[in-house]
């Protein structure tokens, strides 16, 4: 299988959204009802299953370090960049750091695994640091603006995890791989295909809020998103992999472990950037066009890593 390969569905299902939004055959609200479907159904089964299954020992620590090193100097600096630069609102920034750094390592980050890397061995450890440590910091930081007073409230962020089905999911992912737990096979058969529906629904989202309306006048002048849009992409595609390749030379990886992070850190925005979005209403716009573009030029990354470090 090729790289372009694992690319193509994504492709294809996020221009089937478009088209079928384009022709009305969904209605208008379809972007909203898959994005709130994908949130509180469908991505909790997907997590919960992953994690449940995951070995929570024998990590690669140097390795995950690198990786951590990049995604925590890009969020940061998207985060930061976002009002600096762009006068993003204060509950805009945690979607603009996402888009910069929070990669795509599930529905993609597998099958380009599979292909460079030869496992997805240390893939699962990225999956599980990005969903225990970099989501529920980004959800903390957008339910604080869904607070009426802006305040941090230490009840309300400490109840968090119930009210909020991903970091829920997650939570008792690792809590039955902890205790080796296993699921009645009706169970776990109904949460297979309900996480099945994670991927397609959140791409055919992506793609039909493409077509929606005209952003509101609030929205920045035309020049100012491209700008704002080439520097989510710079930050994804080019300063993530090179930090993470820099922090490796500095922690003394091996060959095979500073292309998997190289690799990692180079896959492009997660599609959950624009459900989290969607289901805030916050920087919707933003976080559609960086999955988008991101995907469509991650390849260039991908394959240089590849064939300058395999």
């Amino acid at each position: 299988m090729s790289l372009v390969s694992a690319f193509v569905p994504i492709w294809i299902l996020t221009a089937v959204g478009y088209a079928a939004c384009r022709r009305g055959l969904l209605g208008d609200a379809v972007a909203s009802v898959f994005g709130r479907f994908v949130f509180h159904l469908a991505m909790p089964a997907a997590l919960f299953l992953t994690l449940s299954r995951m070995p929570l020992s024998g990590f690669a620590g140097r390795s995950l370090l690198a990786f951590g090193v990049s995604t925590a100097t890009v969020v940061g600096f998207g985060w930061v960049g976002a009002s600096r630069l762009f006068g993003r609102e204060p509950g805009e920034r945690p979607i603009w750091g996402m888009a910069a750094g929070y990669v795509n390592s599930a529905n993609l980050g597998i099958p380009i695994a599979t292909q460079v890397l030869g496992n997805v061995s240390f893939l699962a450890e990225v999956v599980l640091i990005q969903v225990l440590v970099v989501t529920p910091v980004i959800l903390v930081a957008l339910d604080r603006h869904g607070d009426p007073s802006g305040r941090v409230r230490v009840g309300r962020i400490a109840s968090l995890p119930v009210r909020n089905p991903v970091i829920l999911a997650s939570l008792l992912g690792v809590a039955c791989s902890a205790a080796g737990l296993r699921l009645p096979s009706a169970a776990a058969a109904s949460l297979t295909l309900l996480s099945g529906a994670a991927v397609p629904a959140a791409l055919v989202a992506l793609g039909a809020s493409l077509h929606r309306a005209a952003p509101p006048p609030t929205e920045p002048a035309e020049p100012a998103k491209l700008a704002e849009l080439a520097v989510i992409t710079a930050l994804k595609l080019v300063a993530q992999p090179l930090i993470a390749y820099a922090a490796g030379l500095a922690l003394h990886l091996s060959a095979p472990q500073l292309l998997a992070v190289v690799v990692c850190a180079g896959l492009p925005t997660a599609q959950n950037t624009f459900i989290f979005a969607q289901e805030y209403g916050v920087g919707e716009a933003v976080a559609n066009r960086a999955v988008v573009v991101t995907t469509t030029l991650s390849l260039a990354t991908l394959a240089a890593a590849a064939t300058l470090l395999g």
